[in-house]
């Protein structure tokens, strides 16, 4: 898949077939559009192209600055790599390009610039400045300039029954096993291995503290998690912690990761942790000892999880 930075950086003179959205998760239901968009393209020989934008159009039209995202940018890329999508065009979301109306976007952008043969959407898809079109005005539009319109129709993806605010509610209640489903791969979180206080470490069980760089990314509900990641090519368990540490009156909101049968120096390493299932509530233990016996039966705990 080739990543393409702005709509005016695309070059490609070749028909293609597209979908919009800002597809946040990239879950089963956004599935059904993107499968069926590569389909398309490999039988009549045209490029897939996905067109998402970034900011997400609410934080800047909204100010929705509490709006929290599945993905990163680069998780998101990610994801569509695996899929077989072509082009991935990244347009960065201002309120100039909100204004944009309906004809300019459709003949500017889809016809004049990427070529569009045919786009593939879901049926409630609203586009142009305000958001004043629909799926009518996209087929009449298309009806005039040469493309073709396929509608994902209502009963499709409403049979899906998901949507990334249901995921982001589900991993918010620390209901891992629904969100995961929703999403069709396991949540991951992608950040640095920064130094921590070593507490883990004086209770032998050395984290790697991550810190994620996106202010935008939703960290799931506080607690334990049972968690995989992929490292120097082999694939590691472990058990995550997601707060404050209360034990010892911690002040900040950390994330960090024991992770099983390892014994090497993440420092400075990004890493991605893929969270499996949540075992258990923070809590605030009486002493160092209470704590630690509790951290050893954590990880039985996620250790029957994995095998099982």
């Amino acid at each position: 898949m080739i990543t393409v930075q702005s709509i005016s950086k695309y070059d490609k003179n070749q028909a293609s077939v597209i979908t919009i959205g800002t597809f946040d998760g990239v879950h089963i239901g956004h599935r059904l559009i993107l499968e069926r968009l590569i389909n398309d393209a490999r039988m009549n020989k045209r490029v897939a192209i996905v067109l998402t934008f970034f900011p997400h159009p609410r934080m800047v039209l909204q100010k929705d600055t509490d709006l929290k995202l599945l993905n990163t940018i680069e998780e998101k890329k990610q994801i569509l790599d695996s899929l077989g999508i072509d082009y991935l065009i990244i347009q960065p979301f201002t309120k100039t390009f909100s204004r944009l109306s309906a004809t300019a976007f459709v003949r500017d952008v889809l016809v004049n610039a990427l070529h569009t043969k045919k786009v593939i959407i879901g049926y409630d898809h609203r586009f142009g400045r305000n958001r004043n079109a629909n799926i009518n005005d996209l087929i009449a539009f298309g009806n005039a300039l040469d493309f073709e319109v396929e509608e994902i129709p209502a009963q499709e993806i409403e049979a899906v029954a998901v949507s990334s605010t249901k995921i982001r509610n589900a991993l918010l209640q620390g209901d891992v096993a629904t969100a995961n489903a929703y999403l069709g791969y396991d949540f991951m979180l992608t950040g640095k291995v920064i130094k921590g206080k070593g507490l883990g470490k004086q209770l032998g069980y050395p984290t790697a503290n991550l810190k994620i760089e996106e202010s935008y990314k939703l960290i799931p509900k506080n607690g334990v998690y049972v968690v995989r990641s992929t490292l120097m090519g082999r694939t590691v368990h472990g058990m995550m912690n997601i707060g404050y540490n209360p034990t010892v009156n911690g002040q900040e909101h950390g994330i960090e990761v024991h992770f099983f049968d390892l014994d090497t120096d993440l420092y400075h390493q990004t890493i991605q942790v893929h969270i499996l299932e949540w075992i258990r509530e923070e809590q605030k233990f009486n002493s160092l000892d209470d704590l630690k016996d509790q951290l050893s039966r954590d990880t039985e705990s996620a250790k029957r999880i994995i095998s099982g």
